[in-house]
């Protein structure tokens, strides 16, 4: 067995879907494009526990589309091929035409990189946390506040982090963090894309991020750096603070309204 995928477990969790909801909008999403699949809950329990480390190429494209990111976010390894021949057969833990699992060797890690054993002091931060940021609006000429419940998943020291569906303040903006933890400072990516019908017109934002961890591993606090509607550079504010260490289904439900 390989290591267990905990972003794509992540990012299934944060959509609200069972293995085999997940399973059946890839079927669907698959008839809906003219790419008939025949993906099933095991499949989606071989990609998360490892077993799988890169789908066909027909789910690929499904999976994408369903969870709304590209496979290099979710989790799945990079198949690194030596020769021109090698790149004729599948790549250690990748599905073959049949559906079979070619096994990966126990050292492997995603990319190819060497596994990371550093962890942080506080234990694991998985669980369910707000997320607040600030930011000022020049169109409007006003400070606003951004808020998200969200569902943080800990694996090593890297941390996936996904809105849930309902938690937003602003509906229907979903927000994802993609962070390492090194000591007490946690610094990564973030990505929001706004509501349709709203003020910014489904305009996707993104840019970097930098927190500290307090010592209680309960609070994250710092900033946050975007680009604007000018291509001027913005900042302000962000801060993470724990709620729930649960990310069962039910408290998941309980958070999944606005904040």
């Amino acid at each position: 067995m390989g290591e267990p995928n905990t972003i794509l477990h992540a990012v299934r969790v944060s959509l609200r879907m069972s293995q085999d909801e997940l399973a059946q909008a890839i079927r669907e999403d698959g008839r809906e494009h003219g790419e008939p699949n025949y993906c099933a809950k095991r499949n989606v329990q071989r990609w998360e526990s490892g077993d799988v480390r890169m789908p066909r190429k027909i789910y690929i494209r499904s999976l994408e589309r369903v969870t709304g990111l590209p496979i290099e976010a979710l989790g799945f390894a990079t198949p690194v091929f030596g020769t021109r021949a090698a790149a004729q057969a599948p790549a250690n833990g990748q599905e073959s035409a049949r559906g079979e699992v070619v096994e990966m060797g126990a050292t492997s890690a995603p990319g190819g990189a060497v596994p990371m054993t550093k962890h942080n002091d506080h234990g694991t931060l998985s669980g369910i946390w707000l997320s607040r940021y600030e930011y000022h609006s020049s169109g409007r000429g006003a400070d606003f506040t951004g808020e998200h419940f969200v569902v943080v998943i800990q694996h090593r020291n890297k941390l996936t982090v996904r809105s849930l569906p309902e938690a937003s303040s602003n509906p229907d903006s979903p927000l994802t963090m993609d962070l390492t933890v090194d000591g007490n400072v946690v610094t990564g990516s973030w990505r929001e894309e706004t509501a349709g019908d709203g003020y910014y017109a489904g305009a996707v934002y993104h840019g970097a991020l930098q927190l500290l961890l307090e010592p209680t591993g309960r609070k994250m606090t710092g900033k946050w750096v975007g680009f604007g509607k000018d291509f001027d550079v913005n900042t302000g504010p962000w801060e993470l603070t724990f709620k729930d260490a649960s990310t069962s289904k039910a408290a998941m439900d309980r958070y999944n309204h606005r904040p």
